[in-house]
């Protein structure tokens, strides 16, 4: 009766656990190891140990028991003949890839299936997840096809004003060679040079008809020195005129 109790109680303690572990598990995966030995084994384990994955062998009845009326009853499908399960606690492609491997060096190893995520997957689906690279290459490669066009439009940007220059140079070069001629961008400084030129033209002009206007200003007018000696002159002229008109009259007197 103890016996009893006790297989009863470890029963429900296989139960229990296969429920924890299974729960805990990102993915597990249902393999037969019929003709196995302990070394093998020991050998499988350590493997799957190392990618993050943990071979445990169970009755299947208990883990029957356990998977029952849950989410994880999809595994019942793989439950015949000797089973182990691996529960993997990483990368579900690392772990598939280290049963494949240890399965082609030891072909008494047969992987049935697994259940990921709810869904039910088979041994051809394990075996694609087994060629995929390790979840660490995967995110690094995502992320470099993510930076890749933002290091392109950066480059893009950079190379635009560049460019832009390079061929309109080039568009100038070809122009001037087919004897056309393009217009300075540099004339508009030449007329503003051109300005204060002018401008120091005009006080030259200034300053040469400034002395001309002075010695003008210095000099007698014309008019006032011809003016005022003819009043004397005419008036001698009539005073020497009078006597000899006046003579005649006072010879007829007489």
């Amino acid at each position: 009766m103890a016996t009893q109790n006790a297989q009863m109680a470890h029963k429900v303690d296989v139960v229990a656990e296969v429920k924890t572990r299974i729960g805990e598990a990102t993915a597990s995966i249902v393999s037969e190891y019929r003709g196995l030995t302990t070394a093998e084994l020991a050998e499988l384990r350590q493997s799957l140990d190392a990618v993050g994955g943990d071979y445990r062998i169970f009755k299947n009845t208990l883990v029957r028991r356990a998977i029952d009326g849950g989410d994880y009853q999809p595994l019942s499908e793989y439950l015949s003949g000797p089973s182990a399960l691996t529960f993997v606690q990483g990368d579900i492609s690392a772990v598939a890839k280290a049963l494949r491997d240890f399965s082609r060096a030891n072909p008494l190893l047969v992987i049935k299936g697994g259940l990921a995520d709810g869904s039910l997957l088979s041994s051809g689906d394990l075996a694609a997840l087994a060629d995929l690279p390790p979840r660490e290459v995967l995110l690094a490669r995502l992320a470099g096809a993510l930076a890749a066009p933002m290091q392109q439009m950066a480059g893009l940007l950079q190379a635009l004003p560049r460019n832009m220059a390079y061929g309109i140079s080039a568009l100038i070069e070809q122009r001037q060679e087919g004897g056309e001629t393009l217009p300075v961008e540099e004339a508009p400084a030449s007329g503003e040079a051109a300005a204060p030129a002018e401008a120091d033209a005009a006080p030259a002009e200034t300053d040469a008809a400034a002395p001309a206007e002075s010695a003008a200003e210095a000099a007698p007018p014309e008019t006032d020195e011809d003016a005022v000696p003819a009043e004397p002159a005419q008036a001698a002229a009539e005073t020497e005129a009078a006597p000899e008109a006046a003579a005649p009259a006072e010879e007829v007197s007489e």
